[in-house]
């Protein structure tokens, strides 16, 4: 196989680099993923302390005799200036450059332009079916580690499950905390798109405009009316989304669509590698161990890709 060094969005404000890895075989068009991130700035390897999850699934897809591009996040390079910017949705974040990656992949012609897939992991996967019907026009749909919930339900009970794991003190000091972030989030529907823009709601810098423009367009609304294929994998051990809540929520809200195929791995995190400390308290630990994406998630998904 071979990296090749490319552009995404080369004549726009916000051009980023990135690696399209072509496999090593000629006379022959290849099918092709486009790997979409998770949240937060994050580079087009989505390195997460030692490990670099989407390097894996390039190369070992790559091998197998699929296209695979990444590229750096739009917020991991130009953060600083995008900071202020009160209007920043997941469509400026993340939506448009992933639709400018299957563009350029279209416009190559080593690839099968009807053979196009979106592997969205995490916050890439809640917003998978919305890039596809955004102008992403995909082949198939991949969703690792993703949900049918909207980002502040998550959020919260990542909160939740962390007060739970304090000695009595701490929770006491964390439950005042939580209260406070959980009336911020149940108004966020209530205001205008104007001053949802004005009310940072998480951190520095998240406002409730991202979360309710994020909230508005639900993936659960595009998978009900797809008819391609849909792949959701999630590992057992994950402690950012839920088996029962995101991962069987899928299940029961999709109900026995034919086109979507369910994959749950033991044992494996987040990153669909081995789950070390399995504790979202201990997650800087957990990702601190160096390790790869599990080969039968990346044989899965070749074989998925293979059978559409």
């Amino acid at each position: 196989m071979a990296d090749e060094k490319i552009v995404i969005g080369e004549e726009t404000k916000y051009p980023l680099n990135g690696i399209l890895t072509i496999p090593n075989k000629t006379n022959v068009l290849f099918p092709a993923v486009v790997l979409v991130q998770g949240s937060g700035p994050s580079n087009m390897d989505e390195k997460i302390g030692n490990s670099s999850p989407f390097k894996d699934l390039a190369d070992g897809l790559s091998e197998k005799g699929i296209a695979v591009i990444r590229y750096d996040k739009r917020t991991f390079v130009y953060g600083k200036e995008m900071r202020n910017d009160t209007e920043i949705s997941v469509k400026e974040e993340t939506i448009e450059d992933a639709i400018l990656a299957a563009d350029f992949l279209r416009k190559d012609s080593r690839i099968d332009s009807n053979k196009i897939f979106i592997v969205g992991h995490s916050l890439g996967g809640m917003l998978a079916p919305r890039i596809d019907a955004e102008g992403g026009n995909f082949t198939g749909i991949i969703i690792m580690g993703g949900s049918p919930r909207k980002l502040e339900e998550i959020l919260m009970d990542q909160n939740n499950d962390v007060l739970n794991s304090l000695n009595k003190l701490l929770k006491v000091i964390a439950k005042k905390q939580i209260a406070v972030l959980s009336s911020r989030f149940d108004n966020i529907y209530n205001l205008s798109d104007e001053e949802a823009k004005s009310i940072v709601v998480l951190g520095k810098h998240v406002r409730a405009y991202y979360l309710k423009e994020m909230g508005k367009h639900p993936s659960i609304n595009y998978l009900k009316v797809l008819n391609k294929p849909v792949l959701i994998m999630q590992g057992e051990k994950d402690f950012h989304v839920s088996v029962e809540k995101d991962f069987n929520g899928y299940k029961k809200l999709l109900g026995d669509t034919p086109n979507v195929t369910f994959k749950l791995y033991p044992n494996l995190n987040h990153a669909f590698m081995p789950s070390v400390y399995g504790e979202i308290r201990k997650f800087k630990k957990e990702y601190k161990v160096a390790q790869h994406v599990d080969k039968q998630v990346i044989n899965d998904i070749f074989d998925w890709i293979h059978s559409t």
